[in-house]
């Protein structure tokens, strides 16, 4: 009984004031680098409308920009993905099930995944530095055409790390 009264009069004492642990963060510091992004990596888009569609980095802006003060890239990917093809099909039908859907953001980089694939799409001569809303349509148009192109002769890459690129690239993921 004494050791009870004793106990509970040492708790009746006792605040008890939460401290949160200090520790560094690396979010918003200008110090912190996504030295792995350059043009041409294929990425996974985690956040937003574009949510797991690959895309691959055409410029990167590790510093910000004015606009905007966060590091960020302009990713150049595809958000309705080609139609499997078979050899029984014919060539009309290969052209039509090939026809795909681009889109071109600006994407902070807290929002993409880097894969380990390199793809050598001619993107950066198609896209400005001004992204402005009435070159996107033109832009899209291009980036189209390349991506068509691209995902048609896909069997003619010279490079074998970039031929896996290529196709990983051009697979919708399974999820």
């Amino acid at each position: 009984l004494e050791v009870w009264e004793r106990a509970t009069t040492s708790l009746a004492n006792f605040s008890f004031v939460p401290v949160r642990p200090s520790r560094p963060s690396s979010r918003g510091s200008p110090g912190r680098r996504m030295g792995i992004l350059k043009s041409g990596k294929v990425v996974i888009v985690l956040g937003g409308r574009f949510a797991g569609r690959k895309g691959v980095v055409v410029k990167t802006y590790d510093d910000g920009t004015p606009d905007r003060k966060f590091g960020h890239a302009i990713v150049a990917g595809i958000d309705r993905y080609p139609r499997k093809v078979t050899r029984s099909m014919s060539r009309e039908k290969v052209a039509k099930r090939s026809k795909m859907k681009p889109f071109l953001k600006y994407i902070n980089y807290s929002h993409l995944m880097p894969t380990r694939y390199v793809v050598d799409l001619d993107l950066k001569k198609i896209i400005d530095d001004g992204l402005k809303q009435d070159m996107r349509v033109d832009a899209k148009k291009a980036i189209k055409k390349v991506l068509e192109e691209r995902y048609l002769t896909q069997t003619t890459v010279k490079k074998e790390k970039k031929a896996t690129g290529v196709s990983y690239f051009y697979k919708k993921m399974a999820f």
